[in-house]
């Protein structure tokens, strides 16, 4: 949020010019850059007309909470009137979505979407996209979360007449989600008036943003749930329109037998998974052939196990990306390739029959099998050589067949809190975007700490299980690990820091004394007590991460050392360039930096590195337990 006060005050605000300036400078402190020319003028031109609006309408004791932040989410609500509830005295909030267009059209294709001539492409209704915040609100605050009734949405096209955006209204409208326009300012105020009382309105803002907010859902515990019966995630605006745009990509290829490619990208938790179950328990529901593909054993593994838990048969849903060398092509309507930059150049490997081998690359082989492809993933999570999904290789194979080929990118991110700040923290700390590493300042949605021994660190994630919360180890690949393991013994404690010693996940598809499959060690609560690699942790998430940064990257002087002869990486060979080394292995970091959802606390086996996360953690060199450094 980046300011609150009455209705009253933020039009004083307004009218010496304050308001602005405050938030921008508040925006910056959050955010760590300045907000664009064309949300300043949004700000300038829309607030003072919903503060006038309430004004007008007596209600100038209710609270605007500008720009709210959704709870373990980067997508933040234009504004929240915080009030009384003119009839029952209660709580009562409206999210209110403001817009300056003039004029709009529902998209050929889709009312839910809708074409604006400042876009390039469609955009999502504005009554869906207030509608998806207060869901999302009552699904994630405490305050809401027994009580929906309490919040109401509204989308105020205060620059537009009925006429230039009459097709909006064809959406469908309910309490979470109501249309109005400024040509008709007066129903908008008798609809304010409905929901919010002449009171002051500040216990409930206190209220609301008090509200204990709930755990991010979980991926894999509602996932068979969401395959079986639909019961969907709450999808936000380019979400939406990711998912809206794989299904009408699915109507076109059934209506007029033609083919299409659909690529989603996105950084770490900005809900690609997500999307992809949703399509998927959609498609399933209306009994549309469609298989889930990833490169990546945990995961697949994982969605076999839980999604098919009480239907063996849902199993069968997900697959691998080299199961495909020999489909007939076009035999399923959708394959939905989870996690694509796992994508190898070739299905093909020592074990694969002669007769299988077409010498087809692997994306083209995805391509073939399905009538919609549809490929999900972050460039920036290449961290094996020889791994190779990008937008452009799939472009690429999308021309060279003559395919229509639409990309959706997401920008709002779940995991780490939905901290922007974090995320940036990592990727400037680690040298995968310029300005160089920064000291981390607080932005009370993800929590940082440091770590001076593993036993510190270990120590702290125990704190957190006991109150409820998931944790993990995770480590950069710097210790040998033993694969076989005899039966009846236990796994060998490979992971050795001083008199700190501790194994590596399993390796392979059974359990081990007690410890889960490699599959499995992220979601099952016996997998802490186990460090886990990036190949076991990617596609991941839980509460706490707890990081071990390894030989292989250490600082020295005024920049990071990458020292390949430290990695124990088995996928680094001799040929392997260093240039590739340096970059995998500075992603690798940034994957195990980025699975919390709740915070991460950093440990480095080198004291000068650790001398340099002190500093950009923002911890003094007194400080000997993680949790008098988090923010």
């Amino acid at each position: 949020m980046l300011f609150r006060d009455s209705a009253a005050a933020v039009s004083a605000e307004c009218l010496s010019g304050a308001l602005f300036f405050r938030m921008t400078e508040q925006f910056v402190h959050v955010h760590g850059h300045k907000p664009g020319a064309s949300e300043v003028r949004s700000w300038e031109r829309s607030i003072p007309v919903l503060a006038s609006a309430l004004n007008d309408a007596g209600l100038g004791q209710v609270e605007m909470l500008l720009e709210y932040s959704l709870p373990l989410n980067s997508k933040r609500a234009d504004v929240v009137l915080a009030g009384l509830h003119p009839r029952t005295g209660l709580p009562s909030y409206v999210v209110v979505e403001l817009k300056q267009w003039s004029s709009a059209e529902p998209d050929d294709d889709d009312p839910s979407l809708c074409r604006v001539d400042a876009y390039s492409r469609a955009v999502l209704n504005p009554v869906d996209q207030v509608r998806g915040y207060c869901r999302y609100l009552v699904s994630f605050n405490g305050a809401l979360a027994g009580h929906p009734e309490r919040v109401s949405g509204a989308a105020y096209l205060h620059n537009a007449t009925e006429f230039g955006v009459a097709g909006l209204f064809g959406a469908e409208q309910d309490e979470h989600g109501r249309l109005f326009v400024g040509s008709r300012r007066g129903e908008f105020i008798d609809f304010l008036r409905t929901k919010l009382g002449t009171a002051s309105g500040a216990s409930a803002a206190d209220e609301l943003l008090g509200g204990k907010v709930g755990p991010s859902t979980q991926l894999m515990k509602v996932a068979a749930q969401e395959v079986r019966e639909r019961e969907q995630f709450v999808l936000l605006d380019e979400q939406q329109i990711a998912y809206r745009t794989v299904l009408n990509a699915v109507r076109r290829a059934k209506q007029s037998d033609h083919k299409e490619i659909v690529v989603v990208t996105g950084g770490p938790g900005t809900g690609k998974s997500v999307i992809a179950l949703s399509v998927l328990g959609e498609l399933y529901r209306q009994g549309v052939t469609a298989l889930h593909a990833t490169g990546s054993s945990s995961f697949t593994t994982t969605m076999r196990k839980v999604a098919g838990s009480r239907k063996p048969e849902v199993r069968d849903l997900f697959k691998y990306f080299n199961s495909f060398m020999t489909a007939e092509r076009n035999s399923l309507d959708v394959l939905l390739c989870d996690e694509a930059h796992r994508m190898r150049e070739t299905s093909a490997n020592r074990y694969t029959p002669a007769s299988n081998r077409t010498g087809k690359a692997q994306v083209e082989e995805l391509i073939d099998a399905a009538r919609v492809p549809v490929f999900l993933l972050d460039e920036h999570q290449v961290v094996r050589p020889g791994e190779m999904g990008t937008v452009a290789e799939i472009e690429a194979a999308a021309a060279r067949k003559g395919l229509r080929c639409q990309v959706v990118p997401l920008d709002s991110q779940f995991r780490c809190g939905g901290s922007d700040a974090y995320l940036r923290w990592v990727v400037r700390l680690l040298g995968l975007e310029g300005g160089g590493p920064e000291v981390w300042e607080p932005d009370g949605r993800m929590q940082l700490a440091m770590a001076d021994t593993p036993e510190e660190m270990e120590a702290f994630l125990e704190d957190q299980r006991a109150a409820g919360y998931s944790a993990r180890m995770s480590a950069g690949y710097c210790w040998k690990w033993t694969k076989k393991v005899p039966p009846g013994q236990a796994l060998p404690t490979d992971v050795v820091i001083g008199d700190w010693a501790r194994p590596w996940n399993v390796f392979g598809d059974r359990a081990v004394a007690g410890a889960p499959p490699a599959a499995l060690w992220a979601t099952d609560p016996a997998g802490f007590g186990q460090v886990g690699c990036v190949y076991t942790a990617q596609g991941f998430e839980y509460d706490w991460s707890g990081v071990i940064i390894g030989p292989d990257l250490v600082w020295r002087n005024d920049r990071w050392v990458i020292d390949r002869t430290a990695s124990k990486d088995p996928v680094f060979k001799k040929s392997t360039p260093e240039a590739d080394v340096h970059r995998l292995i500075r992603n690798t970091y940034k994957v195990l930096l980025t699975r919390g959802m709740v915070g991460t606390v950093v440990y480095s086996t080198d004291a000068e590195t650790r001398e340099k996360l002190r500093e950009l953690t923002g911890a003094q060199a007194h400080d000997r337990r993680p949790a008098s450094v988090t923010a």
